[in-house]
C-alpha cells in the first residue's frame, strides 16, 4: 500500500488525482477504484494498477486519524 493525499476529485466527473508522499507522483483515481468516499486534501492508502494511459489509484481508503 502506498500513502498519499488527494490533490483533486470531481464527484460529478467521478475522476481525480493523488499524489503520491514519497515520490510526489500523481496517479489517476476513478470512482470505481474507490472504498471510502474521499475529498481534496484527505489523506489515503491505495495500490497502483496498469490502466489505459498508465497507472492508476486503486482500492482507495481514508487513513483513520485516531
Amino acid at each position: 500500500m502506498k500513502n498519499g493525499k488527494v490533490k483533486f476529485f470531481n464527484h460529478s466527473k467521478g475522476y481525480g488525482f493523488i499524489k503520491d508522499v514519497e515520490t510526489d507522483t500523481d496517479y489517476f483515481v476513478h470512482v470505481s477504484g474507490l472504498i471510502d468516499e474521499i475529498k481534496e486534501n484527505d489523506e489515503v492508502t491505495f495500490d497502483l494498477k496498469e490502466g489505459r494511459k498508465g497507472m492508476n489509484a486503486v482500492d482507495v481508503k481514508l487513513v483513520q486519524n485516531n
